[in-house]
């Protein structure tokens, strides 16, 4: 049988041991997670929890180390698969396609958490509490909340919607260059986006070194940052997703009419551009309408 011809277009893939791999260390990193967060100081300094004997912060990199692991190896040989096996044909094609719309669709019901509890928060101020420390009562909260100083919409925001904007249409241009079979033009258009895509993280990370809030103590910390944190940390990955398409354009990856490892790429940073406009309408802009903002 392994010898006969192949008489249709589907792909059986070959016996691997990636998805074992992985799921182990998926295990891994999520009790090293769980037992990182059950970590405590003790009145001497030292730490104590931890998961027999050892630190959650040990088998969360270890866990972390082998998700990462797993991924290189196991996509290595998908781009073998299809890159020199000739596995990859209109019929496989398709499929990828709908794996990666339901992918992306998974990832909106994702972000739509976040965005319900900020519009529960938001919306409805006055059905939420806090601990007033002056009077010793819990009181009503208020719009914007006690103690919070949003950011300006105009500023940082608004110059990081600008730079993932122009990351849109770069990816773009790249993806039309390399359907019309312009190497070099695909490579500059990637390059522009990878490096959009790095100085969006970059601005972000300075934005939060100087926010005038912190993630604990008050919802609207905790709604902001995983919010746009966790979109942060969608751009990083989508930037890693890229530069790894930007290599693979170097050792002579992909044709004109068989991308879709790029094309994959390209839809899921439009996704990440669409999320951060509704970011920065709701959360950044709507959010701080009426509201004294300071300059920063």
């Amino acid at each position: 049988m392994a010898g006969s011809e192949v008489k249709h277009d589907y792909h059986l893939v070959d016996p691997s041991w990636w998805p074992v791999v992985g799921s182990i260390a998926a295990f891994v990193m999520a009790i090293g997670a769980v037992a990182y967060m059950h970590t405590g100081v003790n009145a001497d300094g030292t730490l104590s929890g931890g998961l027999f004997g050892v630190r959650g912060s040990w088998l969360l990199i270890l866990g972390s180390a082998m998700v990462v692991f797993t991924m290189i190896v196991w996509w290595a040989d998908v781009i073998r698969e299809h890159e020199h096996d000739g596995h990859q044909t209109p019929v496989v094609q398709v499929s990828l396609r709908y794996g990666m719309i339901l992918f992306i669709a998974s990832e909106v019901m994702f972000f739509l958490a976040w965005f319900w509890a900020w519009f529960n928060m938001f919306l409805f101020p006055e059905a939420h509490t806090v601990f007033n420390d002056d009077v010793g009562a819990w009181e009503t909260m208020g719009w914007p909340p006690v103690g919070v100083e949003m950011f300006d919409p105009w500023h940082l925001p608004l110059l990081n919607t600008l730079i993932l904007l122009t990351s849109g249409t770069t990816v773009t241009w790249a993806h039309h260059a390399l359907q019309e079979g312009n190497r070099k033009a695909a490579i500059q258009g990637l390059w522009l986006t990878v490096l959009l895509g790095a100085a969006f993280t970059g601005v972000q990370l300075f934005e939060y070194s100087h926010a005038a809030f912190g993630f604990a103590g008050n919802i609207y910390g905790a709604t902001f940052f995983m919010a746009t944190g966790f979109h942060g940390f969608h751009v990083f990955i989508g930037t890693v997703f890229l530069a790894v398409c930007l290599a693979r354009l170097y050792r002579g990856h992909f044709k004109p009419d068989q991308h879709f490892g790029f094309e994959a790429a390209a839809w899921y940073w439009h996704f990440v551009d669409v999320v951060w406009l509704f970011l920065f309408a709701c959360i950044y802009v709507w959010g701080a309408a009426g509201v004294d903002i300071k300059p920063m």
